[in-house]
């Protein structure tokens, strides 16, 4: 399986309301130490895919785009809608998945 379908298919299973993030998701498709990547193949998604993307965020737990931008805004309002709380710009822990 290739790099791309790999992260499409470990994407596919984070569950709902939880998240993970790049590196994890890497690793979890065979690609440990290819996190960016994860975050270059996710940009370009297409605008109406189904995948979760929005369910991947930095080591930190925190989106990774700048804050109160519109990307920014759009990921934390599906975040929340699935139940995830954040505290100081951060998700609590109970909702990470490694």
């Amino acid at each position: 399986m290739d790099f791309h379908d790999a992260i499409y298919l470990q994407l596919a299973h984070i569950p709902y309301g939880h998240v993970t993030s790049y590196g994890s998701l890497a690793k979890k498709a065979g690609f440990p130490n290819h996190s960016r990547h994860v975050g270059n193949l996710l940009k370009k998604l297409p605008q109406d895919s189904i995948l979760p993307w929005y369910r991947v965020v930095n080591s930190q737990r925190k989106i990774s785009f700048a804050e109160n931008s519109p990307a920014y805004k759009r990921q934390k309002e599906k975040l929340e809608a699935e139940g995830i709380t954040f505290l100081r710009g951060r998700i609590l822990p109970e909702f990470f998945v490694d």
